[in-house]
This record gives structure tokens, sequence and C-alpha cells, in this order.
């Protein structure tokens, strides 16, 4: 039986993704700050699909909580064929007016927790000769955004680091994919404290069952990209073309309330 690690399985598409693989069968160790919300969703999960979850409450900005969670696994005896890098979050406004303290969170946990669980993950897919890494990534990766300048670098670094991992990779058994969602009804808009922006406005925010679902399929598939949403495609691909003046400037009036 396969273990997933899911970050960030609190809410909205880790939560999601947990509940498709738990009703697949897939053992499960769920990652995030919220442990009551984990024990719920652990107790919910092993009562409908007789799987094991194990719970790690644990802050990602935080480097030490991080670099601890696999030595804490191997002591169980856990092997994890399923890194589903999920947790993340934005914040919106001018650059200069946001807090330091949070954009240097955001990065932490954007990025940086991202990249070392990947990197403690690896030696033992290696050794096993398979795995799947899912990092959530956005379709915001694809170009400069105003208003969240952080964010959307963020995202291009979790998009750029995932295709070329997936290139280093190729014949390990191993497969990597940059899941790119655009908005989804998750409480990401309200975190990032832009509910009035256009963008939300101007498009409904996708199930975040669907998106859990594409991603879930994208990865075992082993597609180094999977965009979700037609539109959303067609934005990926459309900007590479238009010049980056105008993109960044539509990302910003997309971006303001």
């Amino acid at each position: 039986m396969a273990t997933a690690l899911i970050t960030g399985a609190s809410s909205g598409i880790g939560m999601e993704m947990a509940r498709i693989l738990a009703r697949r069968g897939t053992d499960l160790v769920l990652a995030a700050r919220r442990e009551e919300i984990l024990q719920n969703l652990k107790a919910e999960l092993e009562r409908q699909n007789g799987v094991q979850v194990r719970v790690l409450a644990v802050d990602l900005a935080d480097r030490a909580a991080v670099d601890g969670v696999f030595p804490s696994l191997r002591a169980d005896g856990v092997a994890v064929d399923y890194l589903i890098n999920n947790a993340g979050f934005g914040t919106h406004g001018f650059f200069q007016e946001t807090d330091l303290e949070r954009l240097q969170a955001m990065i932490d946990v954007n990025i940086t927790a991202l990249t070392r669980l990947t990197r403690q993950a690896l030696p033992g897919m290696l050794q096993r000769g398979r795995g799947r890494i899912l990092n959530v990534a956005s379709s915001i990766a694809f170009q400069p955004a105003a208003l969240m300048s952080v964010y959307a670098a963020t995202k291009a670094y979790v998009l750029h680091f995932s295709e070329a991992l997936a290139v280093e990779l190729k014949g390990t058994g191993i497969k990597v994919t940059a899941l790119c969602p655009g908005p989804t009804a998750s409480a990401f808009f309200t975190v990032a404290d832009m509910d009035d922006a256009f963008l939300v406005k101007l498009f409904k925010p996708a199930a975040v069952r669907g998106v859990a679902e594409y991603g879930l399929a994208a990865m075992m598939a082993g597609r180094p990209v999977a965009i979700h949403g037609r539109f959303n495609r067609l934005m990926a691909f459309g900007v590479r073309f238009a010049p980056r003046r105008f993109v960044a400037w539509l990302a910003y009036r997309l971006m303001k309330g």
C-alpha cells in the first residue's frame, strides 16, 4: 500500500486530495499547523476508508520543523511514495506596504519548505526506484503579477524547479509534476486579503474537488506541467508571445480592487 505525504492538508486542495487518495486505499501523512482540523480529518478518513493516517502538526515556515519531518517518519518505519507539496499562501497589496515578516514567511512556506521536503524525500524514492512528487504552483507562475509580486515569484520558482527536476530524474522511476490551478473556490483569496480584486469577480473559481482530481491524475501520469482549466492553459500559452510590459500591466489590472 502506498503512502502519501500532503502538506497544507487542513483545507482546500490539500484536504480534498487527502480524501480522494484515502478512497483509493492510500495511507496518508497529513502536515499542517492546525492540528485539531487534521485530527478530525484523520478520524474521518480512517473510519470511512480503513487507511492509516498520521498527523504532523508542523509550521512549514520553521526550517527546523520542516527538517524534522522525514527523520520522524523514518523512525516510525514510514516510506513516502507520493510527496504532495501543496502548502502555500499569498499576500495582496503594494510590496512596500506589505509586512516584511509575512513576506518572509510566504517565501519560507512556498519555496524553502517545498525545496527541503523534496530534497529529503528523494533519497528514499531513488533507493526504491519509484515515486511521485506533486508541487502545487499556480497559473500566476507564468507572468509577473503586480500587487502579488512576491507570491507570483514564488510560484514561478515552483514551476521552474519542478520542470528542471523532472528532467534530472528521467529514467529513475520518479516523476515530478507542477500543478498550476487558476482561481479556486478555497480560502486562498480571503487569506490573501483580495476578495475585492477584479480577478476574483471576473472569473468563477474552479471547484476544489475538480482541481484536486486533475492534479492527482497528472501526478500519476507523470506529466511535468498540469495547468487546470482551458482558459488558464490559453493564458499560459499566450503570455509567451505577448510583450512583457503588456503582460505585467494586464496582471496589475486583474489584481486591482
